[in-house]
């Protein structure tokens, strides 16, 4: 569905790519100084500690806040800018799964799906049928599933169809919101299992932001550690790991994280 001509794939242009941005908030600065980029096909976990900023960054991502200072370009271009028809052509192109999920209320699982595809006015109602069972499929919910309406579904499922809704208009570039809060751990692990396999299979770019250890052990191929307003460090775990600092120490070196690092070792092996 999406159009190559619009859409010409770079894979040496990063997809995400933030430079000097700070965010204020009247007097006070939740980010300063903020560098990161991101390449095609990472999956990316951003961390820090309560209030370090990592949803405000996401929502700079994702174009729902506009950054007081600095710039954020994605696929090359820059978000925010141009007008607004670029800025949709840009934003087509990336998915979003928020921590609640963000359901429509007054709609059904379908129609859920189906909103995406019916504002991009391109398509006639059987195609956005095909293609909502098709998304409904992808994330492993049944077709009498469409039929439900948000306060029908299990906090699992309410996952799965906001994810299927982020993945409608076929996107190169998935943002996820703590995409396993409130899920209990075999929910937990079936969605992340999910959302490697979608990764792998459709080549996303995924970035996401996540407390939890096994959740990151579990996806994540570099991590972002966001403290003192800034990007403090970024890479592979293994190599975040290794950095001296107070809250590197205390979130990855306790009993819990060990757990979730040798789990994750064990699984991957398997």
């Amino acid at each position: 569905m999406r159009d190559e001509s619009l859409h010409p794939c770079n894979d040496q242009v990063p997809i995400i790519s933030v430079r000097n941005l700070g965010t204020r908030f009247g007097r006070n600065w939740v980010l300063r100084n903020l560098d990161l980029e991101i390449e095609r096909g990472e999956m990316v976990a951003l961390v820090g500690g309560s209030g370090s900023g990592k949803t405000t960054l996401l929502r700079q991502i994702d174009g729902l806040l506009i950054p007081t200072e600095g710039e954020v370009r994605i696929f090359g271009e820059s978000l925010f800018g141009g007008g607004i028809l670029r800025e949709r052509a840009i934003r087509r192109r990336f998915g979003v799964l928020f921590q609640q999920g963000a359901l429509f209320s007054a709609l059904n699982v379908y129609d859920n799906v189906a909103f995406p595809l019916r504002e991009l006015k391109l398509l006639d109602e059987g195609m956005i049928h095909d293609l909502v069972m098709l998304k409904l499929a992808m994330v492993e919910l049944l077709p009498q599933h469409a039929a439900l309406m948000p306060a029908e579904l299990s906090g699992g499922m309410i996952k799965r169809v906001s994810l299927a809704r982020a993945l409608a208009l076929e996107p190169e570039l998935l943002l996820l919101d703590e995409p396993t809060a409130g899920l209990d751990p075999d929910r937990s692990d079936s969605f992340v299992r999910l959302i490697c396999g979608l990764g792998a299979e459709l080549g996303l770019t995924v970035v996401f932001v996540t407390h939890d250890l096994d959740t990151l052990a579990a996806l994540a191929t570099k991590v972002a550690v966001l403290a003192e307003q800034r990007i403090l460090a970024y890479g592979a775990l293994r190599e975040v790991m290794q950095m001296d600092h107070p809250f590197i120490h205390n979130f990855f070196h306790s009993e819990r994280a060990a757990r979730a690092l040798n789990a994750a070792a064990l699984t991957t092996k398997a």
